[in-house]
């Protein structure tokens, strides 16, 4: 959940020798060392059979029997070994699945017997702790006051990816409570995980709040992962990271058994190193739930293979907006959004430039209003579902708790925004409702709707965000710009974000979103710009940004 448009209002109410993991780029190149600036010194990691590997080579190993499930699943732990717990010490996967390697045996076993099940079969994928796994894993949402406690049974996406063959090779670090619960946190941290890093600049943030799900499957610790975002938490990691991401439709992905903030605008997400790796972790992903019944929209909307969608002419002729009002937050973004942007004209897109969005500027305070509400009625909700004892039911027993555990849960910040969520009423209240119709109208109705239809357009681009900022956890987050997450997230319409290129070694992405349940353009127009720019390239750890002298 991003918190930069509105804080202030918020304020006021099998291993190798060690080697680089990637070459470094020329001097000069927008991946390394501006001219005569000294190259830092990435931190030395082993060498991994399958960097960059996509979902498409890992099952043709498998079919050539190169690997196993089960001895792809033992790679990626010895990567998570020697990158996230040594070497560069990412912090990205905050616990392991105790039964991955037995399940990928018994998945081994099916394909000898009966074949795959798809092209997740075998595959590793690790998820976010803010969804619930019925398993001798722990769902937390970050926080020490869910360690221990169980849940009753898996959420509907993990259930969704066991059918499909996947391993679920652990679970990942976050901003605790999904970034809902300070004005000044830093993205990435939780009291449970601590602080996740940057794999390009280790001392730079990761974003959140799927800061682990960002930084995990950039690495290469796994093949793909799963996000969750409210506003800009699936986006923003993937820009910081280097990733395809994918906030869908509201209603396409259930959130049944995922630790809520809203509502109206909550939904699990992709996010991978191509866009195909995402369309098929979104195929997986998607279907009805009885248990959320926004799902029950995407009965006829929800595509069988969102990978069919993918044509690398899929520009050719597509009408574009260029939100020009998103980008002008940082020069070097703004280059290469230029550059971007020259691009998809050369594959033929139809670039009405500019196209504004007005309304973006006018939704934030209601926006905020709206989770406030429903953040205090859906994790009660939440609490009352969980198994067995729960020392939290209410968020006034999760501020009594962070106060009696404040040496380790409050040591850098506070819970400001849990206090304010605490003081609200019933989702009946009509300054809910009210707030609630003003985000509909803002951003469906005089929004993406609006300026769609009047510019008869097939999506609309501008910058996902800006360079990671330096981590810092006494004053937190610096977000340098970008609100293409907005009006997306508040409509509960379709985002994707794919990798633009680099300002000084740090990767910058671009935004596409469009009207409900677009996805299949938007991954066409996606997958095109991707294979045309080959923008996507591995982490080299550095422990500093290039910038200079």
């Amino acid at each position: 959940m991003h918190r930069r448009d509105f804080l202030q209002l918020s304020l006021v109410g099998g291993t190798a020798a060690l080697v680089p993991s990637a070459q470094a780029a020329p001097a000069g190149h927008p991946g390394g060392s501006p001219a005569g600036a000294p190259a830092a010194v990435a931190d030395p990691v082993p060498a991994f059979e399958f960097e960059e590997a996509t979902v498409a080579d890992l099952q043709q190993a498998m079919h050539a029997g190169r690997i196993t499930a089960r001895g792809l699943a033992e790679l990626y732990q010895t990567r998570i070994e020697a990158v996230d717990r040594g070497g560069p010490k990412l912090n990205s996967v905050i616990e392991l699945n105790p039964e991955a390697l037995a399940i990928a045996d018994a998945l081994d076993q099916e394909r000898k017997s009966r074949g795959p099940r798809g092209p997740l079969h075998g595959i590793p994928v690790l998820i976010k702790d803010n969804i619930d796994t019925a398993d001798r894993m722990q769902t937390t949402a970050g926080s020490l006051a869910l360690v221990g406690s169980t849940v009753a049974r898996d959420a509907f996406v993990v259930a969704r990816l066991r059918e499909a063959g996947a391993v679920i090779l652990g679970k990942t670090n976050l901003s605790e409570w999904a970034n809902f619960r300070s004005t000044r946190s830093s993205s990435g941290w939780s009291g449970r995980g601590g602080q996740t890093r940057n794999p390009y600049v280790l001392d730079r943030n990761p974003c959140g709040s799927s800061s682990g799900s960002g930084a995990a499957p950039s690495a290469n610790l796994c093949a793909v992962a799963v996000g969750t975002e409210t506003d800009g938490s699936v986006v923003c990691p993937s820009n910081a990271n280097g990733l395809v991401g994918i906030k869908p439709t509201v209603g396409l992905v259930s959130r049944a058994g995922i630790v809520p903030i809203s509502a109206s605008q909550d939904t699990a997400g992709p996010m991978a190193r191509t866009v195909a790796d995402a369309a098929v972790l979104l195929t997986a992903m998607a279907g009805v739930d009885p248990r959320d019944t926004a799902t029950t929209r995407s009965a006829r909307k929800a595509a069988a293979d969102y990978a069919a969608f993918l044509d690398p002419k899929g520009l050719a002729g597509a009408r574009v907006g260029v939100a020009r009002k998103m980008a002008g937050f940082n020069d070097h973004v703004d280059k290469t959004f230029d550059e971007a942007l020259a691009e998809l004209k050369r594959l033929g897109a139809v670039l009405v430039d500019p196209t504004d969005l007005p309304t973006v500027k006018d939704v934030s305070e209601a926006e905020y209003e709206v989770l406030l509400y429903e953040f205090k009625d859906g994790l009660a909700a939440y609490f009352a579902a969980r198994a067995g004892a729960v020392p939290v039911r209410t968020l006034q027993d999760l501020i009594a708790f962070n106060e009696k555990h404040r040496d380790r849960e409050l040591k850098y910040f506070g819970q400001e925004i849990v206090l304010q969520a605490d003081k609200k009423g019933p989702l009946s209240s009509p300054a809910y409702r009210a707030a609630r119709r003003k985000c509909l109208r803002l951003s469906r109705t005089l929004g993406i709707d609006a300026v769609m239809a009047a510019h008869k357009l097939d999506a609309i681009v501008a910058p996902t965000g800006g360079p990671a900022w330096p981590t810092d956890l006494l004053n937190g987050d610096h977000f340098t710009g970008g609100t293409a997450s907005t009006l997306p997230a508040v409509s509960g319409y379709p985002h994707v974000t794919v990798p633009m290129g680099f300002v000084f070694g740090l990767p910058v992405g671009l935004s596409l979103f469009g009207r409900a349940w677009s996805e299949p353009t938007l991954l066409k127009l996606a997958y095109a710009f991707e294979q045309a720019t080959k923008h996507r390239r591995p982490p080299r750890f550095l422990p500093t940004a290039e910038l200079g002298a």
